[in-house]
């Protein structure tokens, strides 16, 4: 086919390939494979991928499923686990019937032994690329970039902070793209407790990785100074990452969402709604998201809560990102009868309806219709602990010699 049709002919017929389409044609000649590898490729592929997506509606679902014998939290996001069992990647349609597109398997460089947990938490996703952290229930220092589309992987080296070094902390992580630079970075909060390191009681750090240097920076204060809550789910919109935390002022914590502009790497606060920040003293659990247009913020409160299952869940969505005036409670959530416990919520989907783990004799999977208020049962799961990300397939880290098969 190279001798016979143009250079641009053949790059627009590669582009429509899929990813694992793709990692065979890098093997058909040297040319094809040198084009394929190049970034430039390599960030176009995932722009037509992400565009026929929004065409045709072929958007994806990662879930990541925990079968264990007993979970619960103990504070802000932290989960113990007993009696792991088994876990599933699997990726699905965002559509009506939430088919199954495929199952994915991790194989992990990293040893049993060398692992602090039985597997990975996700932590965001991004392009295509897993970030995947070893702090599910105990503090690890192994950290993963995956992508599971073409089965490749980068082991991050350890940070700079850790127990040896720095005593008890708390932490929380965030995974983004920085557009300027075309990197990938992970984001780590610390929060050292008090008494471990002279001078640093009640002060949080952070310390960020970036996958084209292949290392951490150096470590230093956040600013504004706040209280994370230990395993915060992160929100990766209009570049920048989000997390609930809180900050003392006087006498009482206030609570806010903790924003981090992953080029200029530089802090800033974005205001709850107000009808919440008197309910937010220790009563409410919060959960930041990205709204089902991905163009801001949302936030799913629940509470209160006993084992990890909840009497209630707030939905709300900020019209105008970074407008504390613009958050709107969109949906209340109250458990659908005596045998049903509300869990958690899970994310928003493409049609902006919101997904939903019930624990029930089954624990169902739900989609939420925010606007008609119902229901529909996406399937019962043998796994007590789910989370899922919206997926795009892409090749991003072909290019990389150092990442491995998974």
């Amino acid at each position: 086919m190279s001798d016979y049709l143009p250079q641009e002919v053949i790059t627009n017929i590669l582009l429509r390939l899929p990813s694992k389409s793709l990692v065979i044609c890098t093997s058909v000649c040297k040319s094809w494979g040198s084009m394929i590898k190049n970034s430039s490729f390599i960030q176009a592929h995932l722009s037509h991928r992400i565009n026929y997506n929004n065409l045709h509606g072929t958007h994806l679902l990662l879930l990541h499923g925990v079968s264990c014998k007993t979970y619960g939290s103990s504070f802000g996001h932290y989960l113990f686990i007993n009696g792991f069992k088994e876990e599933v990647y699997s990726l699905h349609y965002d559509n009506y019937n939430f088919d199954e597109y495929c199952k994915v398997v991790l194989q992990s460089p990293i040893s049993d032994e060398e692992m602090c947990n039985e597997y990975f938490r996700v932590v965001g996703i991004c392009n295509g690329l897993v970030f995947l952290a070893d702090d599910f229930s105990h503090f690890g220092y192994n950290f993963i970039i995956w992508n599971p589309s073409i089965r490749k992987l980068v082991t991050l080296p350890k940070p700079g902070l850790k127990y040896e070094t720095i005593g008890g902390y708390y932490a929380c992580h965030g995974f983004a793209f920085d557009a300027i630079t075309n990197d990938y970075k992970v984001v780590r909060l610390i929060e050292v407790q008090s008494g471990f390191m002279e001078g640093t009681a009640n002060q949080t750090f952070m310390e960020v990785y970036s996958l084209a240097a292949g290392s951490w920076s150096d470590p230093r204060l956040v600013d504004p100074q706040c209280g994370i809550n230990t395993g915060s789910p992160q929100a990766f919109v209009n570049g920048a990452l989000h997390w609930d935390v809180c900050g003392l002022a006087s006498t009482s914590y206030h609570y806010f969402v903790l924003a981090f502009d992953v080029s200029s790497e530089l802090f800033r606060e974005i205001m709850v709604p107000k009808s919440l920040e008197s309910d937010l003293q220790g009563v409410l659990s919060l959960q930041v998201s990205v709204s089902g247009d991905g163009k801001s913020l949302a936030l799913f409160v629940a509470g209160p809560s006993e084992e990890g299952i909840y009497s209630f869940l707030h939905v709300w969505v900020m019209k105008e990102y970074s407008v504390q005036d613009s958050w709107t409670k969109l949906f209340t959530l109250h458990p659908q009868g005596p045998e049903e416990r509300l869990l958690r919520a899970l994310c928003f989907r493409k049609s902006g309806e919101v997904i939903l783990q019930v624990y029930n004799s089954y624990k169902e999977l739900y989609s939420l219709d925010l606007a008609s208020g119902q229901f529909k049962t996406l399937g019962n799961s043998i796994y007590k602990c789910n989370t899922m990300h919206p997926y795009e397939e892409s090749i991003v880290l072909l290019d990389r010699n150092d990442a491995i098969s998974s």
